[in-house]
């Protein structure tokens, strides 16, 4: 999992926020995380604009500590990411 992810606790959440050059950057992005909560089973919670996206992993139990889990589904997030993106915490 990148840095460019903001740990909260109680409840434990993960968040980040990705910017991208273009509309169709965006687009393609939002279409590949789709695909990877449909295949995990998970659903973050997503906003988006024309060009950014921000992403919040919530754990399930309002547990206070992030999960294995969480962390491995914001490391396949990150592999999504496109190499023309930049990050802002």
């Amino acid at each position: 999992m990148s840095s460019d992810w903001f740990t909260r606790k109680k409840p434990a959440q993960l968040e980040r926020r990705i910017e991208f050059s273009d509309y169709q950057q965006t687009r393609d992005f939002l279409e590949r995380v789709a695909e990877l909560s449909e295949s995990e089973g998970y659903y973050p919670d997503m906003s988006f604009g024309r060009t950014h996206v921000s992403i919040t992993l919530r754990s399930e139990n309002d547990v206070d500590e992030v999960s294995e889990d969480m962390l491995r589904y914001a490391t396949q997030v990150d592999q999504l990411i496109p190499d023309a993106k930049q990050s802002i915490d």
